[in-house]
């Protein structure tokens, strides 16, 4: 079976930039890089699962968002790190244009693209994660069934304190403030989990 890591990408990844196409603009997060590359050495799939408004928007091409993933993975690997798929959702219920105005399964906190994941690999859920920066991210995990980590980049802050704020309990299994800590966190319990 595989242990697969689900990976938002902006705000995880690479600096959180509004409606991010252009690779000059490509900012990769301290930490991130490293990351990646702890998980690959420890066996683990890097899946990336990104909700992509801005093709819904028409702000730019899903070949201009393939150019984007092609240029990061080149940008990782410098560091013995690269993502094995990239999932998008191109959809918006809202503000979506012609075919890409709709609500649809792959959007998070839907579970479309880690069912896509599932039909390409065969995961064992006990030992696979999703990392992100928002709320969405773990909870399109949990409802596949997988547990979510919040890591303080992008976003993270934010939905922690306002959670926290609305007096709720935490809707994440663990936090980290960067990649390269919750890496550390899912090494050290796929260990426990084998002993």
């Amino acid at each position: 079976m595989d242990r697969v890591i689900f990976l938002d990408r902006d705000g995880t990844i690479n600096k959180e930039i509004s409606y991010l196409y252009r690779p000059e603009e490509l900012v990769i997060l301290p930490g991130a890089a490293e990351g990646i590359a702890l998980l690959r050495r420890e066996g683990y799939r890097i899946v990336v699962v990104t909700n992509q408004a801005g093709i819904a928007r028409g702000y730019y091409t899903p070949d201009q968002m393939h150019m984007l993933h092609q240029y990061l993975n080149e940008q990782l690997k410098q560091d013995g790190a690269w993502i094995d798929e990239f999932y998008y959702c191109p959809h918006h219920p809202v503000y979506g244009l012609g075919e890409y105005k709709k609500a649809c399964s792959c959007r998070k906190p839907g579970t479309g693209m880690l069912e896509m994941a599932g039909r390409r690999y065969h995961i064992d859920k006990q030992g696979s994660y999703i990392i992100g920066d928002k709320r969405i991210d773990v909870q399109a995990g949990h409802n596949f069934g997988i547990r979510g980590i919040l890591v303080g980049t992008g976003y993270g802050p934010r939905e922690m304190r306002e959670a926290m704020e609305a007096g709720e309990e935490p809707f994440y299994d663990f936090y980290a403030e960067t990649l390269m800590d919750a890496a550390e966190f899912i090494v050290r319990e796929g260990k426990n989990r084998d002993e």
